[in-house]
């Protein structure tokens, strides 16, 4: 299934997304760096904190203790599953040149929101993932370079002042990144069905 959106349209809905959510997003960021040093726990927010733009996506208003949800530490075997297969495929990748490695971390983007959103498993949401970006991947590299280099440019202006302003640019930037992964997601898999709603649905 197509979907037709412009770099500039991934640029300003990603924006969107992300101020929508601006607060809620920075307050789970804080909650998660204070709590990293929780041993099982820290699994579960860091699950939490990597999947929120699926919620994100559907337009949901979401929780700074959102990141606590008991159902994200349901999938911790099905994480590192996933995250383990995907390193193994791209490591060599990087290898070669580091573009090939680069090309398969926007193919696999979506492996980890699969699994924890659709229930779908780990070797399925990658091969999935890999479909649902084929012809685009380029377009979301282009949006997430606009954004990086607009953020380093803000962090250098900032951080030339005083390094904590730069650091606060780029905690207040992580928002916005989240947006595009939620764009991304909602845009390109909409018509993959989930494990609790088997129905595909149709654009």
């Amino acid at each position: 299934m197509e979907a037709n959106f412009t770099v500039k349209e991934a640029i300003i809905e990603s924006i969107k997304l992300g101020l929508k959510n601006f607060l809620s997003l920075i307050g789970a960021v804080i909650l998660w760096g204070l709590t990293i040093w929780i041993p099982y726990l820290n699994v579960g927010t860091t699950i939490g904190m990597i999947t929120l733009p699926a919620k994100m996506s559907r337009g949901a208003i979401i929780s700074p203790t959102e990141i606590f949800a008991s159902k994200y530490r349901k999938y911790m075997g099905e994480f590192f599953l996933v995250t383990g297969l995907k390193s193994i495929i791209m490591f060599p990748a990087f290898l070669f040149m580091y573009f090939p490695g680069l090309v398969l971390q926007y193919a696999f983007s979506f492996a980890t929101l699969f699994v924890v959103d659709k229930g779908i498993n780990p070797s399925e949401a990658i091969s999935l993932s890999n479909k649902c970006t084929y012809g685009y991947k380029w377009k979301m590299f282009f949006t997430h370079l606009v954004l990086f280099v607009v953020i380093w440019i803000v962090f250098l202006i900032l951080g030339f002042i005083t390094p904590i302003l730069g650091v606060i640019a780029f905690v207040l930037f992580m928002p916005i990144l989240l947006g595009a992964t939620a764009f991304f997601y909602g845009k390109l898999t909409a018509h993959v069905p989930s494990a609790d709603n088997p129905e595909i649905v149709e654009n």
